[in-house]
């Protein structure tokens, strides 16, 4: 069976794209969740050490194997399972450019909107030139995925491995608040009231640790109106 290390369920976007494409698709595999350790990047980075080479999360262990990196994950369980990219080889190609534009772009949604699933939070306003280019940029794309493949998600009748990769964005746009045109807003919804999702934000809701340099990389985001987390301890 796969083991996938994950961080936090809160802050851990990076890890939810495996996670919820492994559950939605009915994939076994074991959780390991490793939190983040306070003193920074390198304290994580030599705990995320242990199992992952670049010390970072998620790394998905098949017996002896080791992948990292969430892009080629889903590369790696593509090559033994049916599912994960769509069928039809027009949508997998535009999918794979999607997942790929998700992987490597949307720098100030990234950097202005950290995910954080138990907080909700005013931006400042008006919110910058930068940030609105990618909010413009997930209407264009969600919808023309919706279009042009018919939906429900975002290439065709099924969850794929693209739909994974905007998965921590749907938490985003909940924290945040963040302003979409309707079909991109109703998007976000879906993919929220997935099980597989309900149950990443129910458990990260449940998490009683604080990340300090999430937390303050979150605090500098915006205004808190409401932390919906478990007690700290």
């Amino acid at each position: 069976m796969y083991a996938l290390y994950i961080a936090n369920k809160n802050y851990s976007s990076w890890s939810l794209r495996p996670w919820v494409l492994l559950s939605a698709l009915g994939i076994p595999f074991e959780e390991r969740q490793v939190l983040f350790e306070d003193g920074g990047d390198g304290a994580s980075w030599q705990a995320f050490r242990r199992f992952a080479p670049a010390g970072k999360v998620p790394c998905l262990h098949d017996g002896e194997t080791a992948v990292w990196e969430s892009l080629a994950i889903v590369e790696y369980l593509a090559e033994r399972h049916p599912g994960v990219w769509p069928q039809d080889a027009a949508a997998r190609a535009w999918a794979r450019c999607a997942a790929a534009e998700m992987h490597a772009g949307f720098g100030a949604l990234r950097s202005q909107c950290p995910m954080n699933c138990g907080l909700r939070l005013r931006l400042p306003e008006p919110i910058s030139a930068s940030l609105r280019t990618d909010l413009r940029r997930l209407d264009e794309l969600w919808g023309e995925g919706l279009a042009r493949f018919g939906g429900p998600y975002l290439a065709g009748a099924s969850f794929t491995a693209v739909d994974a990769f905007f998965a921590p964005v749907a938490f985003r746009v909940q924290t945040h608040g963040l302003a979409l045109d309707a079909t991109a807003a109703a998007y976000a919804q879906r993919l929220r009231e997935l099980p597989a999702m309900r149950r990443w934000y129910d458990e990260a809701l449940r998490e009683p640790w604080r990340d300090p340099a999430h937390e303050v990389e979150v605090a500098r985001s915006g205004s808190l109106l409401q932390d919906l987390r478990a007690a700290a301890g």
